[in-house]
């Protein structure tokens, strides 16, 4: 495109073509589409902003890229040495939801693992789990009740996943299910790599009578091929506060629930 031989484009068409671009590009940056579009840096940025309102773009420092997909998960290795601060602030906000003699449910996850200090602080709890870490890690509280799903062995995550361990959620009553995610966005909810890991969550959600999604930024714009739920589908979605000002926007303007947890509290 020279935007110098052709007439000027309504912001509707400016930014369907731009969409356009960043799907045979990926990433371009701020300067780039200046250029490709002959408009101030301005206007570019405003363009973005509601692109990422709408969940078509996601920023990154100098520009923006398209939604990326994402075909296996990190292993448990490489999840549990990043993002500690974002973590423990996530796994503060979302204990909140804890009382004494509940049953809650804990996905698999290295920000489902912080909060296991938080709950031990309470009494007659029940906690149930596919997290084969979580379990060793609640060994020692003593004054609280554990149960393992069982099931298909996950060796990368340190989890069970499939059909017995969807059964075993199916047996429970749960007052909170905290789910976790390696991928979601705006437009798809929550996805994953792993179509073992769906009928989990799926009865986790079920089981539970408040779903509650717990998953870092930096997970927002990437998809999976198998689809778990709607963003509208949790009763509450918890992230840290880097998420873009334009994509929380988004997101509570189709109904969700959003809060942002801050590593300052």
């Amino acid at each position: 495109m020279d935007a110098s031989e052709n007439p000027p484009l309504i912001p509707d068409q400016r930014r369907e073509q731009l969409v356009k671009h960043l799907r045979r590009e990926g990433v371009l940056s701020v300067q780039q589409i200046t250029q490709l579009f002959g408009i101030s840096h301005m206007t570019v940025r405003r363009d973005l902003a509601e692109l990422e309102r709408q969940g078509l773009v996601f920023s990154v420092p100098g520009g923006a890229r398209i939604a990326s997909q994402v075909h296996a998960e990190p292993t448990f290795q490489a999840k549990s040495v990043t993002e500690q601060p974002e973590k423990q602030a996530m796994a503060r906000d979302a204990a909140r939801h804890v009382r004494d003699g509940m049953t809650v449910y804990l996905d698999a996850g290295t920000t489902m693992l912080t909060m296991i200090p938080l709950l031990v602080e309470h009494a007659e709890l029940t906690v149930v789990t596919n997290d084969f870490t979580a379990v060793e890690r609640l060994l020692p509280a003593t004054h609280l009740d554990v149960i393992h799903l069982g099931g298909l062995v996950e060796p990368a995550n340190r989890s069970s996943v499939g059909r017995l361990a969807a059964l075993t959620l199916r047996q429970l009553a749960l007052d909170v299910a905290f789910v976790s995610a390696s991928s979601w966005d705006l437009l798809r909810g929550v996805t994953t790599p792993s179509e073992r890991k769906v009928e989990v969550k799926h009865a986790a959600m079920a089981a539970a009578s408040k779903s509650l999604l717990v998953a870092g930024s930096s997970k927002y714009g990437v998809f999976g091929r198998y689809k778990v739920a709607p963003l509208t589908a949790f009763d509450e979605v918890i992230t840290d506060a880097a998420l873009a000002d334009a994509a929380a926007e988004g997101i509570r303007a189709e109904g969700t629930d959003l809060r942002l947890a801050s590593p300052e509290g």
